[in-house]
């Protein structure tokens, strides 16, 4: 069989190696030093905030941001339907409930009309909402500008989930600098990784200050080890850190090479009826971290299941977009409000191939095998 072919591998080489090795070299291999204290200034820097914290992963960073804005037992949790469980789970290592707000149809991001009306019924009802955690969906922002009104309006802090959107935009603003604080991932599958990592940012410096003390097991100033809080041990080493700067100098260029392959896609499916590229034809905004398809099987006479057991017989991954959390199991007593968008979003999307580190000779492969799949479906 083939090598697998993966839908967003790393894309490392020779800066990352040289990055790596002068941490290495320089004898800081525990957690924290100076390519930390680095790393936190040029994502800041790009972001345009005044704080960022370097922790072990997007889910610590949302964990402690959550904690450093109060939340805890007996709050809700307002928060996106369609996005990966490490979003709700944040929520719930607090102690809070997580409230789930289904999507529009077009992005699959939080649907701020549904927003509205979730808080106000909450608020009818005297329950405390903890925060809003809007989620940036596949690299593409969600309307900030109409749920940072909601949050301002009704006094809720918002926390924001741009785990998946590094280097996308709203209205010109950078993904990462819109809330309270916003928290980005650096996973091994992301725009760009640490192998594992994440970052807190905010404008609030006694914020940072916060999440600083927690994420390292929350020990006070002294010489002896000496805890009043319980803390975690979130913080990110100065290794990976070194990795995240030498990835922070490509952004732009990956960035590009997955807009391309996006670009690929919309000229291939552009003449496929019932077949669409998720999110919307305005690319200029997004990262273009992944590419999904919206497959219409009343038009198309296939699924997107089928597509996907095509690309996988010649061992190239693809995947439905995210389950939505209220469909969850594990969250199957939460509370939502719905719509059916997310539903069927997940019933009729497909994510595909859509890596900067893909080779000339995968993508034709990729587009060989689609390729075939539609004839033999014609």
């Amino acid at each position: 069989m083939s090598d697998r072919i993966y839908m967003s591998s790393p894309d490392v080489g020779a800066v990352e190696e040289e990055f790596v090795m002068g941490a290495m070299r320089s004898g800081w291999i525990a957690p924290l030093g100076p390519d930390v204290d680095a790393f936190e200034a040029e994502v800041a820097a790009r972001i345009g905030v005044t704080h960022a914290v370097a922790l072990s992963s997007g889910t610590a960073a949302l964990h402690l941001a959550l904690l450093a804005a109060g939340v805890g037992e007996g709050d809700v949790v307002l928060t996106s339907t369609m996005t990966f469980a490490a979003t709700a789970n944040a929520i719930t290592y607090t102690g809070a409930e997580p409230f789930f707000i289904d999507c529009d149809i077009a992005s699959g991001n939080l649907d701020p009309v549904l927003l509205r009306r979730a808080v106000e019924q909450l608020r009818e009802a005297g329950e405390n909402i903890g925060a809003i955690v809007p989620v940036d969906l596949l690299g593409k922002t969600v309307n900030y500008t109409d749920i940072c009104a909601i949050a301002d309006e009704f006094g809720i802090p918002l926390i924001a989930d741009a785990a998946e959107s590094f280097g996308a935009t709203h209205r010109g603003r950078p993904a990462g600098s819109f809330g309270l604080a916003s928290i980005i991932s650096f996973n091994g599958n992301k725009i760009m990784t640490t192998s594992g990592g994440g970052m807190l940012l905010t404008n609030d410096g006694a914020m940072a200050a916060r999440v600083r003390y927690l994420a390292t097991q929350a020990r006070q100033p002294v010489t002896h080890y000496e805890h009043t809080d319980i803390g975690y041990n979130y913080r990110l080493s100065n290794i990976l850190a070194a990795l995240g700067r030498a990835q922070l100098t490509r952004l732009d260029e990956m960035i590009a090479r997955r807009r391309a392959m996006r670009d690929r896609y919309r000229e291939f499916f552009a003449a496929v009826p019932g077949v669409e590229v998720f999110g919307g034809a305005d690319d200029d905004a997004d990262n273009c971290w992944l590419t999904s398809v919206v497959i219409d099987s009343a038009v198309t006479g296939w699924s997107a299941r089928d597509l996907s057991d095509a690309l996988l017989e010649d061992n190239i991954e693809s995947r439905p977009l995210w389950k939505p959390m209220h469909a969850q199991p594990v969250f199957a007593d939460a509370r939502a409000l719905t719509n059916g968008s997310s539903d069927r979003l997940f019933a009729s999307g497909l994510t595909l191939p859509s890596g900067s580190a893909l080779t000339k000779e995968e993508i034709e492969r990729v587009f060989s095998r689609a390729t075939e799949f539609l004839g033999a479906r014609a």
